[in-house]
């Protein structure tokens, strides 16, 4: 099985706020967001893997901007490290100011993935090799992140878990 790189799975995803995309407040629905983030997820996950591929679990969603009706709103989706049969994924969520057109940095996520066969059974998914100093960042945390999420569900002891460790070491 041939590794690949995280821009293998690049995902981009651009669209408008509609207004009945909104709240009260004439800002994008936190739900609506949460869909277009796993709907790019989801095809970086099947561009790294080649299978189908599901939502395992959204381990983190900051949502530190509002977006407001009738801006352009791009989500990149692209896979942050590669283990077994999972794939984490690791979304930024870029607002467009409508007048001057600058983009900047309104939210972020990160989703897990599985890839399975027809019958819904995981699958093994290529290695991943990060290339630049962002990608390879978020590969190594990536690990940290996984080892704190089995230790907190009771699936690894906290001794085992080695790279949480070493940063209180």
């Amino acid at each position: 099985m041939q590794a690949k790189n995280p821009k293998d799975s690049r995902t981009i995803l651009t669209d408008l706020v509609l207004p009945s995309e909104t709240n009260p407040l004439n800002n994008l629905f936190g739900g609506e967001l949460l869909a277009r983030m796993d709907r790019a997820a989801s095809i970086a996950a099947r561009r790294h893997s080649r299978r189908i591929v599901v939502t395992a679990s959204v381990n983190h969603v900051a949502f530190n901007k509002a977006i407001p009706l009738g801006s352009v709103v791009t989500v990149e989706a692209a896979v942050s490290r590669a283990f077994k049969t999972s794939m984490e994924i690791f979304i930024d969520v870029w607002v467009e100011d409508r007048e001057s057109g600058k983009r900047s940095r309104a939210n972020e996520a990160i989703y897990t993935f599985v890839a399975v066969d027809e019958t819904g059974t995981p699958v093994i998914v290529p290695e991943l090799i990060p290339e630049t100093k962002l990608e390879t960042e978020r590969f190594e945390a990536a690990l940290r992140r996984k080892q704190l999420s089995l230790v907190l569900a009771g699936k690894m002891k906290p001794s085992e878990a080695t790279e949480l460790k070493a940063l209180f070491e």
